[in-house]
């Protein structure tokens, strides 16, 4: 089969990859904070098991990868985004990740283009930002792509 004659919807930046040691234990927290839910999963045969999760309104996934160790989570500055559908919702899960230990910075709001936002530590200490109106689809035009 040739690729050439397909049309791609996955051009331009697609996934970004986590290694997480327990996959299931990972799944639950994006599943528990995120809209981040699994739209492919595979066991290579080898322990390998890989889920990729998405929020089903673009072609993006989170790449979860279960491994071993996880050498260099990603801290702070180094972090995953996502977007609540209201203040009142972000405000809620921080009130669950308070409870449950995870939250690391409570929630602050520093104005347009900003927002409110939080940041939760997830089982593999990587950084979840869980934000409210950052307004990212109004800062970046889109760029059409031609094949």
């Amino acid at each position: 089969m040739s690729f050439s004659c397909l049309a791609m919807v996955d051009i331009g930046l697609t996934h970004v990859a986590l290694p997480v040691t327990d996959l299931e234990r990972s799944l639950a927290f994006y599943a528990t904070y995120t809209d981040l839910r699994p739209v492919h999963r595979r066991d290579s045969g080898t322990g390998l098991r890989v889920a990729w999760i998405g929020d089903g309104t673009r072609p993006f996934v989170v790449v979860l990868i279960e491994s071993r160790v996880v050498d260099a989570p990603l801290r702070p500055l180094g972090h995953l985004g996502v977007g609540c559908a209201s203040p009142e919702r972000l405000l809620e899960l921080c009130a669950l990740a308070r409870s449950e230990g995870v939250l690391i910075a409570d929630p602050r709001d520093d104005g347009p283009p900003v927002g409110l936002w939080a940041f939760l530590r997830d089982p593999d200490g990587h950084t979840l930002e869980l934000s409210y109106g950052q307004e990212i689809g109004l800062a970046s035009t889109p760029t059409p792509v031609t094949p």
